[in-house]
């Protein structure tokens, strides 16, 4: 920029500590759509990776050519042996309490040390409130509320806080935050609240940490509609069917429907999204 006095001022971004370099910053050259959308050379790591979107977006990472490690609450070891065996890719398992920072910290370091980085980050771990109303007697302490934010909520930031480590290091990096529609409006016919609330808090998570890394790393979030992963095998035929009721396509979707967006997402082809929170319900939220 060229004041009055004709003194050459650099122009630098003031949205982010992070982001001082002067702009405009450079674009990344053009590539064949399928070489963005590949993962090959690239460290994946997925929470709630043993089942339902988890698994699928492990597997979507693997089919794409990344080395994917799998992180659960649970074992999924022999998940990730199928899938390191039916892709030919490096596949590893880590079991993780993400409610806990100190597993959190211990495991991302852990990666780090045998992986030397990573690059995609997908912060999928989540569970569903089954305790209905807040004023029912199952609810009166608190437990239930607490349990449901330290992970939806809590083990997101924690995930965040030390993976950020890492992309701010290297200088790059995709971040990935599986929110929901339930962020978005108040879902019937179930009560919960409380995950709605968890759900909303991380999709603005994700939208604050794109500004706040936009040196760095991409941040953003995927809203799931109602999807077939056995989170909602608890509820009866016909909740589940009033359910289908209210998404205009009919139905829930597959874990695999929901994969692809986090394939885009994570590669190079979305070099440009930031911020964003991809809503993937099948119509619910249009109506």
């Amino acid at each position: 920029m060229t004041l009055p006095n004709g003194q050459q001022v650099p122009i630098v971004s003031y949205i982010s500590d992070e982001f001082t370099d002067e702009l405009p910053r450079p674009s990344p050259p053009k590539r064949h759509i399928m070489d963005l959308l590949s993962l090959k050379g690239k460290v994946a790591v997925v929470t709630g990776a043993c089942r339902g979107i988890g698994y699928a977006v492990a597997e979507t990472y693997a089919e794409a050519g990344a080395t994917v490690i799998l992180v659960d609450y649970v074992d999924c070891s022999k998940q990730a042996l199928v899938l390191g065996a039916q892709h030919k890719v490096v596949t590893k398992s880590f079991q993780c309490d993400v409610s806990k920072v100190e597993n959190v910290e211990a495991t991302i370091l852990a990666i780090e040390l045998e992986f030397g980085t990573i690059d995609i980050f997908v912060a999928n771990a989540g569970i569903v409130w089954k305790t209905g109303n807040i004023t029912d007697e199952a609810n009166k302490d608190g437990t239930t509320w607490h349990n449901l934010m330290d992970v939806n909520l809590n083990g997101v930031y924690y995930c965040a806080q030390h993976v950020g480590k890492i992309f701010k290091r290297k200088g790059k990096g995709s971040f990935i935050i599986t929110a929901s529609m339930s962020g978005s409006i108040a879902n019937v016919p179930m009560n919960l609240t409380p995950y709605n609330v968890s759900k909303a808090a991380v999709k603005h998570l994700a939208k604050s940490l794109a500004v706040e890394w936009a040196g760095f790393a991409r941040v953003n979030s995927i809203s799931p509609g109602y999807c077939d992963t056995g989170l909602n095998d608890h509820l009866s035929r016909e909740a589940r069917g009033k359910m289908w009721s209210l998404v205009p396509l009919g139905r829930e979707a597959l874990p695999y429907e929901i994969a692809s967006a986090y394939l885009y997402l994570a590669s190079d082809a979305a070099s440009y999204v930031t911020g964003s929170d991809l809503v993937i319900d099948g119509g619910y939220t249009c109506i």
